[in-house]
Order: structure tokens, then sequence, then C-alpha cells
């Protein structure tokens, strides 16, 4: 079995639950999806934790941003959260990231940040038309922080959801696991007040880590309110 992370985003609180529930489980491999930084003010810990377990990792949006010194042309609030990790970041961590690729194979699973058409910055929706003229038959990506599995005729598509900030109205961080014939998903609650305790901490406005409560986008409202 192969478990599946994405959108880590500097969440070392819903990183750790993950990887020890995947532990648990007792996957024989984690890959991780990409977008490790962006958001979260806990890169370091996020970097290290997936080196020292030797997780094979793809580059996501967030970490071109962070090692390209870029900024993300659609959120401020992301922009404030690079800014502080590209000041805290280490060396070593900055050169892993930068090394990263954007595409893979991992024993028959096709694995991307984005979608296919553009690595990392894409966001799949899956039919049949999309993946019709695509080498291969298992397929999975992140992005979106929204998990779904989709099948159609002989292809099959995994998004895992989002370990750091799920944006479907579900605050516990979301992966997935693939046993080679098809795939589950799977959500666990973590410390979410820990992290948002960090990132008070480290000087960040409620506004940016809010969210982490509802399991929305930053700056969704609680729904019904």
């Amino acid at each position: 079995m192969i478990g599946i992370i994405s959108d880590i985003h500097g969440n070392f609180f819903a990183l750790s639950a993950v990887l020890n529930e995947l532990d648990r489980i007792g996957v024989d491999e984690v890959i991780c999806l990409g977008d490790i930084g962006g958001y979260y003010c806990q890169i370091n810990e996020c970097c290290d934790l997936l080196r020292e377990n030797n997780i094979f990792s793809l580059m996501g949006n967030h970490d071109r941003y962070l090692v390209n010194n870029e900024e993300c042309p659609r959120s401020k609030s992301a922009n404030l959260c690079l800014d502080y990790q590209r000041d805290i970041i280490t060396r070593v961590n900055l050169d892993w990231l930068g090394a990263l690729t954007t595409k893979a194979q991992i024993d028959g699973l096709e694995i991307v940040h984005g979608g296919w058409n553009d690595y990392l910055d894409e966001y799949v929706i899956p039919s049949k038309e999309y993946f019709i003229n695509l080498p291969g038959t298992f397929f999975s990506s992140g992005h979106t922080h929204v998990p779904c599995i989709w099948s159609g005729g002989l292809k099959t598509y995994c998004n895992p959801g989002s370990v750091g900030q799920p944006r479907d109205g579900d605050p516990k961080a979301s992966f997935a696991i693939w046993n080679h014939k098809k795939f589950l998903l799977h959500r666990i609650e973590y410390d979410v007040l820990g992290m948002q305790r960090e990132m008070a901490k480290a000087g960040f406005e409620e506004y940016i880590y809010a969210n982490l409560t509802i399991g929305e986008r930053i700056g969704a409202k609680i729904r019904g309110v």
C-alpha cells in the first residue's frame, strides 16, 4: 500500500498526525504531491520530517513561489505566509525544495501536483475527456484541497485532499491510500488549536488561520453565520 499526501502548507501538526496514522495503518511507502510550503509557519519542521522519512515529494506551486522568490498571483494572504517562510527556511530545506521534480510515476501511479496540462497550477476536474489521451491507468494530483475519487473507463483518479488546509468543510486532515488496484480516502483529527497558537506566536493575524477550525480557505465564514 502507498500513502498519498498533498498540500501540507507548513502545517506540522497535521503532517505529524497523518504520518503517524499511515505508520499505524502499515503502508509500505508514502508519497507527497507537493505544496509543502505556503500558508502556515512550520515550513522547516515539515521539510525536516519529510526528508528524515525519505518521503518522495513533488514540487507544488507554493514550493515554486518559495524557491523562485515569486508571488502567488491569487492571494495576498498566501504572500504574507510565503514572505515569512522565506525569512526562516534553512538553506538545506530551500535547496531540497528546489530540487523536487514536477511529475513522476510510482509503481504505475501517475502523479503531479496540479494537472497534466500544467503540472504545478491546474485544477483538475476529472472526466473521460480529460484522461482519455493520457497514458496510464491510475492518476493522482492535489492542488484543489478537496478529496475525490473518480473512475471512467479504464482510468481512475484520486485527489487525496489537503493535509494542512482542507477546503471541503471538514477540518480533519485528509489523505489517501492506494493498494495498486483502488484508492481509499481517509481523514484524521489533529491539534488545530496547537497550529493556530503557533501562527499567533509567529505574529500572524487570526484571519490567516481561523479557517482551520472549519476546514475552509482563508477568509471563509462559518456556514450558517
